[in-house]
Order: C-alpha cells, then sequence, then structure tokens
C-alpha cells in the first residue's frame, strides 16, 4: 500500500481548486457573455423595427388606414366592452402574477439577474400608471370622439 505523502496531497488540493477557480470564472464570462448578447440583440431589433417604421411608411399608412375603418365600424358598444375587457385582463388587479412574469421576462432577456423587490415595486406601480393613462385618453379624447361610447363604458363599468 502507498502512502500518500502531505506534499502530494497538498498539491492534489492545489489542483483542484485551480480547476474549481477556472469553472467559475468560465461559467461568470459566459453569463456577461449572454448579457451583453441580448442587449446588443435588443439593440438591433430596435434599429431594424426603427428603420422599417421610418422607410416603410406607405405600407403603414395602409394599416393604419384599415385599422381606422375596422374600428369605426364597430358599434360603440363592442367598443366599450373591447376597452372594458383589454383594461381589466392587462390591469386589472387579477392580474400581477402575468406582470410579473412579463417583467421578469423583460428582464431576463435584457440580461440582468432577477431581482424580486424591484420586479414587486414595478408590479405595483407600472399597472397604476397605465390604467390612469388610459383613463386619461378616455376622459380626454373618447369625450370628443363618441360621448356615447364614453357613458356604455362608464355604465358597464359600474
Amino acid at each position: 500500500m502507498l502512502k500518500e505523502y502531505p506534499e502530494l496531497r497538498s498539491q492534489n488540493l492545489r489542483t483542484k481548486i485551480y480547476k474549481e477557480t477556472i469553472q467559475l470564472i468560465t461559467t461568470h464570462n459566459e453569463d456577461r457573455i449572454h448579457a451583453i448578447l441580448h442587449f446588443s440583440t435588443n439593440i438591433l431589433s430596435f434599429v431594424i423595427l426603427s428603420g422599417y417604421s421610418s422607410l416603410g411608411n406607405q405600407e403603414l399608412l395602409i394599416l393604419n388606414s384599415w385599422v381606422r375603418e375596422f374600428l369605426y365600424n364597430l358599434s360603440d358598444t363592442i367598443k366599450a366592452f373591447s376597452i372594458l375587457l383589454l383594461t381589466d385582463l392587462c390591469i386589472g388587479f387579477h392580474s400581477t402574477h402575468g406582470w410579473e412574469l412579463m417583467i421578469g421576462s423583460l428582464y431576463k432577456d435584457f440580461g440582468f439577474a432577477q431581482n424580486d423587490q424591484i420586479i414587486s415595486g414595478l408590479v405595483s406601480t407600472f399597472p397604476v400608471i397605465l390604467d390612469t393613462i388610459i383613463k386619461y385618453w378616455i376622459f380626454r379624447y373618447l369625450n370628443r370622439v363618441s360621448p356615447s361610447l364614453v357613458v356604455i363604458y362608464h355604465s358597464m363599468n359600474d
């Protein structure tokens, strides 16, 4: 039977520590590379969409006119129901889990580490801000365009 010498044991320990350190550095570097790639991909997507929207004005004008025609042909009751349904689905108090998933996936997509405190702060404030903007839009824009739609919306909301 061979006896292990103290030098050999310390050498093995140094080798294991060295390999573990290299593995941790490699993992850390891969995470940083993924974050940089995600961020650059998002910037590239934004540049491509911005270029398309500025260069493809004719196609966007056609799409915009089609959407406007479709929306103006709907009855006021259907419009009010659609606004109420969308606001309740997206901004309702029952949708906090959905907001957590969406904000968490955006965090992950941009390469940030998931922080539950920031996510819960955004979940508690962002839907309220969005709800306020939609109510302002209803008050400001829809009162001018279709007062009957606002009356129907308020009666359905109550």
